[in-house]
């Protein structure tokens, strides 16, 4: 589960990690208001307003009109993700900038040409900033150990770096039996270059984040920009935190920050009936039982000359009610062309599956070819029952015969 900014700074503040004063906002008026009472009447005289969307690039992105796609101007400039304010009048400024930002699309490297709407915004305070540093921890899981990753170049995409000067980050991996330890603490913090109190600061920062990462089981957590100011002190200026779903029955607070308006529609109301399902930008829906097949049967979409348009895991109980909702969602994605289903009996029989399949198209209109392969227990009685069932399937007996199908159904659509 990603959230947002200003909620992830909450949680790193309380487990003592520095990050600046700040505050959410969801209206112009509101963001006028706390500039004013917040900051101005406590003499600050720099503040930061952010959008706040699950998506990287904000301070280069550009704002949009999301009904024209005009570019949103504010005092003669095109207004951006990320807006320094700084001088007099700072809240007035705050109210146009906010009213310029929220409620219109943000578009970044991340987000693609479509942006994402904004709806809420993030005030910060100022601070002079000496260097900009780059900082993430993340399970690696070729070692399966936790790996911190620096870098002197910060607040650019880590991925740039890592593409063209890649000798620039340096890694740290943690042996889950012995902890993060003060030595590679400090080897980062040598690494860096640091010395006087900006490598005492920053080797107290990493440890207190990767604590905070340990005890909020965080899949990722990002730093970027990680700054040191003109006194030696390290501050997080970003942080991005992603949680391992798999732990959040020991977080039951988390589910608060959860904002389902920056989630994609159909995987939120996939997740009401327990199904793994990703939306993906192609034509052929797939609905298969398990991870591993999931992504072999996109491999033969892709090789069909298709292109997958969602990855769906129905699990290894594939019932009427379950093949159902994946039918109902995948057909709400209006640039599925065909559906290939790839079931492999092993939990489940085939035979019953392929019943599933026939009672749940009675419940759901699918209006696009679908090729069925199912293998393992009981396959041939599976495939005698489609084929007995009259209805207008393709079953395949072979992954190969499969990719030929899909091939076959999309020329058929295109011809149409």
């Amino acid at each position: 589960m990603n959230i947002h900014e200003y909620q992830a700074k909450e949680l790193l503040r309380a487990h003592g990690v520095p990050v600046l004063i700040g505050k959410p906002v969801f209206s112009a008026a509101e963001a006028g208001a706390v500039a004013f009472t917040d900051f101005v009447q406590r003499g600050v005289n720099t503040i930061v307003l952010k959008a706040q969307i699950h998506a990287g690039g904000r301070g280069k992105g550009t704002v949009h009109d999301p009904v024209t796609n005009a570019a949103i101007d504010v005092d003669g400039k095109p207004l951006r993700g990320v807006t320094v304010i700084h001088g007099g009048n700072i809240a007035d400024r705050a109210y146009n900038v906010a009213n310029g930002l929220l409620g219109n699309k943000l578009v970044t490297v991340q987000t693609g040409p479509d942006g994402k709407i904004v709806r809420r915004a993030f005030i910060e305070e100022g601070c002079a900033i000496a260097h900009e540093y780059y900082c993430s921890i993340l399970l690696d899981r070729q070692t399966s150990r936790n790996l911190i990753m620096v870098s002197t170049e910060g607040g650019v995409e880590i991925e740039h770096v890592a593409e063209t000067t890649p000798e620039k980050i340096l890694k740290e991996w943690i042996d889950p039996t012995e902890g993060f330890q003060g030595y590679q603490a400090r080897r980062l913090a040598f690494g860096l270059g640091l010395s006087g109190t900006a490598y005492k600061s920053f080797v107290s920062f990493i440890q207190k984040l990767y604590a905070a990462y340990v005890s909020m089981d965080c899949s990722m957590l990002e730093v970027n920009p990680l700054v040191v100011t003109d006194e030696g002190s390290f501050v997080a200026l970003d942080a991005k935190v992603n949680f391992d779903d798999n732990a959040m029955f020991r977080h039951p607070d988390f589910e608060a920050l959860r904002d389902i308006d920056e989630e994609e529609p159909l995987e939120v109301e996939a997740g009401k009936y327990s199904l793994n399902y990703i939306k993906l930008d192609g034509n052929v829906g797939c609905m298969v039982n398990g991870a591993g097949l999931a992504m072999g049967t996109m491999d033969i979409i892709q090789l069909a000359g298709g292109r997958p348009a969602n990855f769906l895991d129905v699990g290894g109980g594939a019932n009427v009610e379950r093949i159902a909702n994946a039918f109902r969602i995948m057909m709400s994605d209006p640039n599925v062309e065909a559906v290939l289903i790839n079931i492999f009996g092993g939990i489940v029989r085939c035979d019953r599956v392929a019943n599933g399949i026939l009672q749940a198209l009675q419940q759901v209109k699918v209006g696009v070819p679908v090729i069925v392969r199912l293998d393992g227990t009981n396959a041939e009685e599976a495939r005698k029952i489609l084929i007995d069932s009259g209805l207008n399937f393709l079953v395949a007996a072979t992954l190969q015969d499969a990719a030929d199908k899909v091939t076959e159904a999309l020329s058929a659509s295109q011809t149409a």
